[in-house]
Formats: C-alpha cells, sequence, structure tokens
C-alpha cells in the first residue's frame, strides 16, 4: 500500500513538471502581455488540480491494464499452440498470423469509434457544414482507415518487411487524392488523421505494436515494434478522402438519374 502511494506520488510529481511549462506560458502571457487579471482563480486552481490528478490516474490506468492487456493479446494469439504450427525460429510465415490481422483491424476501428476527439471534430464537422457532411459517416470513414491501417502495421511487423516503403506509397496515394477530392473535405481529412492518435487509440496501439514485436520471432520491440501510431494516422487520410470522393460520385449521378 505504502510503495503504491510512493508511486502515484512521484507520478503526480512528475506530471507536475511536465504540466508547469504550459501553466508557467499561459499566466505569463495573461500577467505580463495582456496585463489583465485572471478570471476566476479558484476555479481554474481546481480545474488544475482535477487535470493533474486525471492524468496521473490516465498514466497508472495505462500501465496497469491497457499495456499489459495489449501485449498479453498480442501474446496468446501468436502463440504457436494456438496457431496449430510449430515454433519457428527466425523466418515465419505471415499467412500463418491471420488472427492477428483480424484483431488489429478491430481494435484500431473499435479505439479510433471510441475516440473522443474524433467525436467532438465530426459533430463540429457536420454543425458547420450543414449537415453536408455526416457526423457518422466521418468518424466510421475515420474508423475504417485506423483499422486498415493497424492491420496492415501489424503485418509489416509479421513480416519485418521496411517501415519507409509502405509511409512513402502511403502518401503518395494522399497525394494523388489531394488533387481530385473536394476542397471542402481537404483540412478535415488531414485533421482526421490527427484526432485518432489520442488517448484511447495511442496506448492501445502502443501496446499491440509492442507486444506483437516481443511475440512474434525474430523481431525487436525497439526497430519493429513503433511505427503502428504512423499507420493510424495516415490511413485515416485516404479513407476521408475517398469517402468524399465517393460522395461527390455520388451526388453527381444523382440528376443524370433523375433525367
Amino acid at each position: 500500500m505504502l510503495a503504491g502511494l510512493m508511486q502515484f506520488a512521484l507520478t503526480l510529481l512528475e506530471t507536475c513538471r511536465n504540466v508547469l511549462p504550459i501553466a508557467v506560458t499561459i499566466i505569463g502571457f495573461q500577467l505580463l502581455i495582456i496585463r489583465r487579471p485572471i478570471a476566476h482563480p479558484r476555479k481554474i486552481l481546481i480545474g488544475f488540480i482535477l487535470v493533474l490528478l486525471g492524468i496521473v490516474f490516465f498514466l497508472k490506468g495505462l500501465d496497469m491494464a491497457l499495456f499489459p492487456l495489449g501485449k498479453l493479446m498480442a501474446k496468446q494469439l501468436t502463440m504457436p499452440e494456438f496457431l496449430g504450427i510449430e515454433p519457428v525460429v527466425g523466418q515465419v510465415d505471415w499467412r500463418d498470423y491471420a488472427w492477428i490481422y483480424v484483431f488489429s483491424a478491430s481494435i484500431g476501428f473499435a479505439t479510433a469509434l471510441a475516440e473522443p476527439a474524433l467525436l467532438a471534430v465530426a459533430l463540429k464537422a457536420e454543425k458547420i457544414s450543414g449537415g453536408t457532411i455526416r457526423a457518422w459517416g466521418l468518424r466510421f470513414s475515420v474508423a475504417f482507415g485506423v483499422g486498415f491501417g493497424i492491420a496492415l502495421g501489424a503485418f509489416r511487423i509479421v513480416t519485418g518487411s521496411e517501415f519507409y516503403l509502405y509511409i512513402i506509397g502511403g502518401y503518395l496515394v494522399v497525394m494523388m487524392q489531394t488533387r481530385f477530392a473536394p476542397k471542402l473535405i481537404l483540412g478535415l481529412a488531414y485533421d482526421s488523421g490527427a484526432v485518432t492518435t489520442s488517448m484511447v487509440t495511442v496506448p492501445m496501439i502502443t501496446a499491440l505494436g509492442l507486444g506483437l514485436a516481443e511475440a512474434v520471432p525474430g523481431r525487436n520491440p525497439l526497430l519493429d515494434g513503433f511505427g503502428l501510431i504512423a499507420f493510424a494516422s495516415l490511413f485515416p487520410i485516404i479513407a476521408v478522402l475517398g469517402y468524399a470522393q465517393i460522395a461527390q460520385w455520388i451526388n453527381k449521378d444523382k440528376p443524370s438519374s433523375k433525367s
């Protein structure tokens, strides 16, 4: 019990140290540049304390639940007994890890769909566009992109192929899509890649990548375990741009079908 409290206190001190520059910047600009008193200082102080405590509890939750869970799932899904194969050293057959790709796509889709940042952006986009951009359509397209990206990233870890080939190829597709996609969706599509890498998606995907790199024979967690977040940021852009292009084609066909 005492050790747990000490660890909690150390995490709280570390969090305070990390958040302190943000507080100093905001308060410094308020008092020295704008030269106005801080409104409702008591409420701001209480809110600041709650933010610190929330971050600490969130970090402790990651260490106690999400990271071990992600590694455990990756380990269980790659066990030779589960896959029905003989234990191997070195080269592996990517076709034996089909359940890893399914699980990666499922967890990527689910975490993106539950991402609070994505929900906020989707609702704002629907409101500002007057319903032209549907919140659920945007959320599903982003979640589909994340799911596909994480599955492809898991395939890269299993095969040990070069990381840069996927990223360069993906951004070449984005560049071509940007040329033909509606201008209305461009900024939103590029932002969609960033909002997926937030407090729900990142911890689970990071744990999955590290656990998978540790479980697959011949893989190095430091070299192969990271990079899934880049896939989770890239492929939602492709998915949203594709969603906008498909919607544009459908709307273009509607007048001709009526006539």
